[in-house]
């Protein structure tokens, strides 16, 4: 029971990576896409402002995902990072690129550094969520095992492909949404139409992918195809459908926290229909949710400290992303600094 549980925890914790990181993966994603200095200067300035506040705080579902797969579920751990290491030491690589990218090319002076850790950043963007979801079809395919040695086929096969660039696409998809109603915050309807475009454009990408990913699993990975289309692995495929159906409308209507909270529940629901459609396995189809379970003194304690890190955190991330909507964590700019970090213009600068 409490092995359920946690698989269920589990789950949940890579839904809200994926989503919440996935945001900012596409930005990253129409970053690179953006075109030269001049082209992509505008839309390169809103995906500044809108990932600074909040893109570090994203990798927080990461660590959670990490931890109940090592304390929880050892023999998975074990199993996926054996089988894996390569692709998944990629994504590591691209994460902390990606990371200092963004962070470096907003402080150096040169045009020419900007423009390196720029591209570092873009590329990095691209990269890590295409390794992670080829990572995830290699395990939804059933080729990794316990004992399953790494080997190229692991996640260079059909069904790690098309979840790779599965990936890529959702986190395109999301990152255009919500730039979009960042676009509407700050007052920039040049580029609400911008985003607007590429958020349909990657939702019908996304959904060419999805309706391939149907037929490569039927051949590739049959058990995860049938929990596809079966039971509750299709109804949250449907929910995903009609939740992105939602999406695109109010992307075209008028894009704000609705359209955001459409795109992000369509992703959810899909990463939710995966995780349902490999029942009862953890690895399809060699490691059910008890074979890979800890001991049970573990799992109990492991649900207590994840009860008690909900608490204490989802509250403090909820808070710090609608501060962020409501356009409270802006950063401080020159003249403020001079005003004594009073954007209001109520403070001085200090006497000497």
């Amino acid at each position: 029971m409490t092995a359920d549980l946690m698989a269920g925890v589990l789950l949940l914790a890579i839904a809200a990576y994926t989503c919440a990181g996935g945001t900012d993966y596409g930005a990253g994603f129409w970053d690179l896409t953006a075109g030269g200095t001049e082209r992509g200067k505008r839309p390169r300035w809103l995906i500044d402002h809108a990932m600074a506040p909040v893109w570090e705080v994203n990798n927080v579902w990461l660590i959670f995902v990490f931890v109940i797969m090592w304390t929880g579920f050892p023999p998975l751990f074990q199993a996926v990072f054996s089988a894996m290491w390569l692709p998944l030491a990629l994504a590591a690589v691209g994460l902390v690129l990606r990371g200092a990218g963004f962070a470096f090319r907003k402080v150096v002076r040169r045009v020419a550094g900007r423009r390196l850790y720029g591209a570092v950043f873009a590329v990095a963007s691209l990269v890590t969520p295409f390794f992670l979801g080829a990572a995830v079809g290699g395990v939804a395919s059933g080729r990794v095992r316990l004992g399953t040695e790494a080997s190229a086929d692991a996640w260079s096969n059909p069904t790690s492909v098309v979840f790779g660039l599965l990936a890529v696409a959702a986190t395109a998809f999301l990152g255009a949404v919500f730039l979009a109603a960042d676009a509407r915050r700050f007052d920039a309807p040049d580029l609400i139409g911008y985003f607007r475009r590429r958020g349909l454009l990657s939702l019908t990408v996304l959904v060419v992918l999805g309706v391939i990913t149907l037929f490569v699993t039927g051949e590739d990975a049959p058990h995860v195809r049938h929990g596809l289309t079966h039971g509750a692995g299709l109804a949250f495929g449907i929910a995903a459908g009609a939740a992105s159906f939602v999406a695109a409308w109010l992307l075209i209507r008028r894009p704000g926290g609705w359209a955001r909270a459409s795109a992000a529940g369509a992703i959810a629901c899909a990463v939710i229909a995966w995780g349902l459609a490999q029942r009862p396995y953890l690895l399809p189809t060699s490691m059910t949710v008890a074979e890979g379970a800890g001991a049970s003194t573990t799992l109990t304690w492991l649900a207590f400290v994840t009860l008690v890190a909900l608490v204490v955190v989802v509250p403090a991330v909820v808070l710090l992303y609608w501060l962020d909507t409501r356009g409270d964590l802006e950063e401080l700019t020159e003249a403020d600094l001079r005003r004594g970090g009073d954007p209001r213009g109520g403070g001085e600068a200090g006497t000497t």
